[in-house]
């Protein structure tokens, strides 16, 4: 005869088969320890006052509370839900129900011992119950809570963590980890000598200094930033010391984000901009209100990663109407959706005008701004990639320095009250085509403010923007999630590094500090070895870099060399002419500028080359208008060059 085949779930270890128990079962197991907890409270009850393990002749006139007591004793926790709450997420409110419930039964035992005049039957046999029973009833659910995560310690492959921050929201999240199937919380690390050594929430608090004991003691695989309330500089501070472990580092947004439910943290991997640790500057309001608040507002390139993020400030201040002019329609269409949907969050209404269209097209371009009686436009529509637009040379110019003509001169036509051109440091003393086109629509501006009485023309110059399209930062992450290799182009390149945010406010400003021609420079912070901040994210996200010194570690650096056009490093100032303004971020640079007759005829020069499709001649334009630029690369035009040079470059 065939033997009956054992189900898998009873081939479990029994510690597998308790860990993955239906909270059903659980609840039954519960209420079974409480029938036989509850009348033991009350027969321990009579030990404690008479001295004696068989009271007898005090026990037999009682003996029905025996039966009654865990009766009504199940109904009164099952009233009060005790038996909802999830035992290995038990905290206080649990605890103070077990009280309740205990509270109502002594009394009710009380009750019932005078109405049925139970005799003898001591005062202080509800009070000894009441006590036993709360720390059996109690001390069950605790004890198998700590079963519970001694069995998800013992046998369940958690990865074990710090958390850095020994204040209230490392302890919430401490907490919460508890609970976890996939990390395990060794203690906690703190700068505050006093919780040195002391125990918080059960873990031990262990000195800044530990740190590198305790990943290689412990086999620490995390560390948890748990400190919402630190400064950019203190946070950057921590992470330059944590960079120096292949540690993998997260940070904890505030408390009211993590989900709770099956207690799943939402931890995120380090910011770039917390490595920048710049402290941020509130925005001036009258600076804000000046160009905004109650204007009509255009932004070209809405669709890009600055222009977006104006448009998103633009509308916390409420213009009377805020233009989106864009070429790229999936762009518009999801700029479109995401303004609807921040709106809809809103108590205020904004009309916005989803315009697709190209800042050359002069027609297209003056209908818009008379249509809807333009007031200031942030002009951020650009080619900016400096490989590409060294490849396509005719398209950068035509974009990047006639679209910009194009529209400052229909502003200047229509009566635009202020016009704001979003420009690079790239333009300053550039090697490419990119820089250069952006370094002569300034010059353009320069030279429209000598002319214009009614528009105001300024431009903001900075360096590169976190998370645009085309930073090395998202780029970076991805290589490293991928197992690298990362690359680099040159092992000396430094760049200057902003946030998006930061910038679009920055750039509201100066515009409306501008008299006219104005060229305003963002404080950029410390320039940042390319190659050190592919090191720290390397290590942030808990690899080691594989070099010389450690040869078998997780992910190479290599350098793939300089790119067509690419500097080892970017400057913000032509000269060494820069003013302070009202804010302490901006500052107001004085450059040289071109004649208007120059101007006119680098401008027909670059038209003709334009006309005859001659790349190498516009090339040659810009040199001759933008003082300073210098290529350093041969042409790479692709319709200048030959298919055997294009398939080398390849």
């Amino acid at each position: 005869m065939r033997k009956a085949e054992t189900p898998d779930s009873l081939k479990q270890p029994i510690h597998l088969r308790l860990l993955s128990m239906e909270r059903g079962k659980k609840r039954w197991i519960m209420v079974l320890a409480d029938l036989i907890v509850l009348p033991f409270a009350l027969y321990t009850a009579y030990v404690l006052r008479f001295h004696d393990f068989w009271p007898v002749r005090f026990l037999e006139p009682a003996i029905w509370l025996f039966l009654w007591v865990p009766v009504f004793g199940i109904a009164v926790f099952i009233k009060l839900g005790l038996y909802r709450a999830v035992v290995r997420y038990m905290g206080s409110q649990a605890i103070w129900t077990v009280v309740a419930g205990v509270s109502i039964l002594s009394l009710s035992l009380w009750a019932a011992a005078f109405v049925f005049r139970i005799q003898p039957f001591p005062r202080s046999i509800p009070i000894n119950f009441a006590l036993l029973a709360f720390v059996y009833v109690g001390g069950t659910r605790l004890l198998m809570r700590s079963y519970y995560h001694w069995l998800m310690n013992r046998f369940l492959e958690k990865e074990s963590v710090l958390i850095y921050g020994a204040g209230s929201s490392g302890v919430q999240l401490a907490k919460a980890l508890s609970g976890t199937h996939e990390l395990c919380c060794i203690g906690f690390i703190d700068d505050d000598p006093s919780l040195w050594g002391s125990s918080v929430a059960g873990l031990k608090v262990f000195k800044p200094g530990q740190v590198q004991s305790l990943i290689q003691g412990r086999k620490i695989d995390s560390v948890l930033l748990a400190m919402p309330s630190a400064t950019p500089k203190q946070r950057k501070r921590i992470l330059n010391r944590l960079s120096n472990f292949p540690v993998h580092v997260r940070t904890v947004p505030p408390m009211h984000e993590i989900v709770s439910g099956e207690s799943v943290v939402n931890l995120r991997d380090v910011a770039i901009e917390d490595l920048l640790g710049r402290d941020p500057v509130p925005p001036i309001k009258p600076l804000i209100d000046a160009s905004v608040r109650n204007k009509v507002v255009m932004v070209t390139g809405a669709g890009g990663s600055i222009g977006s993020e104006l448009c998103r400030q633009i509308l916390k201040y409420e213009p009377k109407c805020l233009v989106l002019y864009e070429l790229s329609e999936y762009a518009l269409y999801s700029l479109e959706q995401e303004v609807s949907s921040l709106l809809s969050k809103k108590s205020y209404d904004v009309p916005y005008i989803s315009m697709l269209g190209s800042v050359c097209d002069v027609p297209r371009i003056e209908d818009t701004i008379q249509r809807f009686q333009v007031q200031t436009i942030y002009h951020a529509a650009a080619y900016k990639h400096v490989p590409l637009v060294e490849h396509n040379v005719l398209e950068g110019i035509r974009n990047n320095t006639l679209g910009t003509l194009v529209l400052a001169k229909s502003a200047q036509k229509l009566g635009v009250e202020r016009f704001v051109l979003v420009s690079t440091d790239k333009a300053v003393r550039p090697t490419n085509v990119m820089g250069a086109t952006k370094r002569l629509a300034e010059l353009i501006l320069q030279d429209l403010a000598t002319q214009s009485s009614n528009t105001i023309f300024s431009m903001v110059r900075f360096g590169n923007v976190l998370g645009s399209s085309g930073s090395v930062v998202p780029l970076f992450r991805k290589q490293i999630e991928e197992g690298g290799p990362v690359t680099v182009t040159h092992p000396d390149i430094t760049r200057y590094f902003m946030t998006i945010p930061e910038a679009a406010s920055l750039v509201i400003q100066a515009g409306s500090m501008a008299k006219g021609g104005d060229v305003f420079v963002l404080d950029m912070g410390e320039s940042v070895p390319i190659v050190d901040l592919a090191r720290r994210m390397i290590r942030l996200m808990g690899y080691e870099v594989c070099d010389d010194k450690h040869p078998d570690g997780d992910i190479e650096i290599i350098f793939t060399g300089l790119r067509p056009g690419e500097k080892l490093y970017e400057e913000l100032l032509i000269g060494d002419d820069v003013i302070g303004t009202d804010h302490p971020k901006i500052m107001r640079a004085l450059e040289e500028k071109l004649s208007s007759d120059d101007l006119q005829r680098v401008l027909s020069g670059i038209q003709y080359a334009l006309d005859q499709h001659d790349s190498t001649e516009a090339r040659f334009q810009l040199e001759k208008a933008v003082a300073g630029f210098k290529p350093s690369t041969a042409m790479v035009d692709w319709l200048a060059i030959d298919l055997v040079k294009q398939s080398e470059m390849r």
